[in-house]
């Protein structure tokens, strides 16, 4: 295993991840400053747009050196057509960041770049099938987690390190390069990334991101050991991602709601909710990632019990048991505030006939005995004779009301 050649890639690909993400900062800020001069800087679109680009650019630079200079080994077919899947994939993301795309497109594309890693990684057709699904379906999940600041790049850190820790332990360097690069890349992003964030992931940093994690997985798995319990180990590592996406599906189905329509509805909205900062709802997100990528780990080293990889499995489902009973879909709180009646609307208390108004019935207060004469600028507009056209009264009291006053 060419560990000096993979700790040289990490390294590479935080400096890169890091100089380019303090660069994309910039330029956002001053495009947000260009755009609304003289007040606070919008540079939301801006920051969603570029922020992902920086650890596409990051790990997929640093895996490609490490590849050409030998450090994936014998594995360098499969990681080439991992790295070539990635890129695919972020730059569909890209493209989605700046003009949204449907839904079947994303995921037809997501589908030939997992066939293609697939392929080049040489995978027997049933195996590649089902390697085929779940690299999308996780690469999905992780895509749903870019909802707050900081927990796509901590959870992916986490897995990641579990990854490489599988990798590392059957000594397989080509397998060990893809996560151990993202897992420099993803430090370097959350330098910036952390609440409150300079930057964010975006669709073309989350996908990519689950693509290499999940595509790292699959080839892990293919090529394990038969005594190790890996096709139980290894979802393990993906349990807070698969987690928020059954949460999503199932609160919309029991709301009645579109399934592919974001509604607020995620683990960390939930986690708000309960009065949890922005920063403790990313930490809360990494230790539940890391007690699943540690018991997935230790029963991939055969340390634990293969039974032991359903704590974090059952423990996460009586998390999103919980979740579930926290409101997400809350109608936003009615105002006390009274508005005048649009123009046209007849008043309350008052029956429209032809084009005047006549007292309904409630009660007309009585008249004053020594009424003072109120001084009118013009004579009013008068649609019938002896009835002024009265308009409805700011103060909201009836129209009937008024004229009894004036009369």
């Amino acid at each position: 295993m060419n560990v000096l050649g993979i700790i040289a890639s990490g390294a590479a690909a935080l400096f890169i991840t890091v100089v380019l993400a303090k660069g994309v900062r910039r330029t956002a800020l001053r495009a947000g400053a260009a755009q609304e001069p003289g007040a606070r800087p919008s540079r939301a679109g801006v920051v969603r747009r570029l922020g992902g680009t920086t650890v596409v650019l990051g790990v997929g630079a640093a895996a490609a050196a490490g590849t050409g200079l030998g450090a994936a080994g014998g594995s360098g077919r499969a990681v080439t057509g991992l790295l070539a899947g990635a890129v695919i994939v972020a730059a569909l993301g890209l493209v989605h960041d700046v003009r949204p795309l449907g839904v079947p497109l994303r995921v037809a594309v997501q589908t030939a770049a997992a066939t293609l890693a697939v392929c080049l990684a040489g995978l027997s057709p049933v195996a590649g099938v089902l390697a085929v699904i779940g690299i999308v379906a996780v690469t999905q999940a992780f895509a749903l987690l870019d909802t707050s600041d900081g927990v796509l790049a901590t959870v992916g850190t986490v897995t990641a390190a579990g990854l490489l820790t599988c990798a590392a332990l059957d000594g397989r360097a080509g397998l060990a390069l893809p996560p151990a690069v993202l897992l420099a890349g993803l430090i370097g992003f959350l330098l910036h990334n952390w609440h409150p964030a300079r930057i964010r992931p975006g669709a073309c940093g989350s996908l990519f991101t689950g693509f290499v994690l999940a595509s790292s997985g699959a080839l892990i798995l293919a090529e394990a050991p038969p005594e190790r319990a890996a096709w139980i180990a290894l979802p393990v590592l993906a349990t807070v991602a698969l987690a928020d996406a059954a949460l999503v599906l199932v609160s919309r189905r029991r709301a009645v709601r579109p399934l592919l329509q974001d509604c607020g509805d995620h683990i960390t909205h939930r986690l708000r909710r309960l009065r949890v900062t922005v920063p403790g709802v990313a930490v809360v997100l990494g230790l539940w990632a890391g007690a699943a990528a540690l018991t997935g780990t230790l029963v991939y080293a055969e340390v634990l019990h293969p039974a032991f990889a359903l704590v974090p499995v059952t423990g996460s489902a009586a998390a999103v048991v919980a979740l579930l009973r926290i409101p997400a879909y809350v109608a936003p709180p009615v105002t006390a505030t009274r508005r005048r009646p649009p123009t046209g609307t007849v008043p309350t208390g008052t029956v429209r006939t032809g084009t005047s108004l006549r007292p309904g019935p409630e009660p007309v207060h009585a008249a004053p005995e020594s009424p003072a004469p109120a001084p009118v600028a013009a004579e009013p507009a008068r649609t019938t004779p002896g009835r002024p056209t009265v308009p409805p009264p700011p103060t909201g009291r009836p129209a009937v009301g008024l004229t009894a006053d004036r009369s």
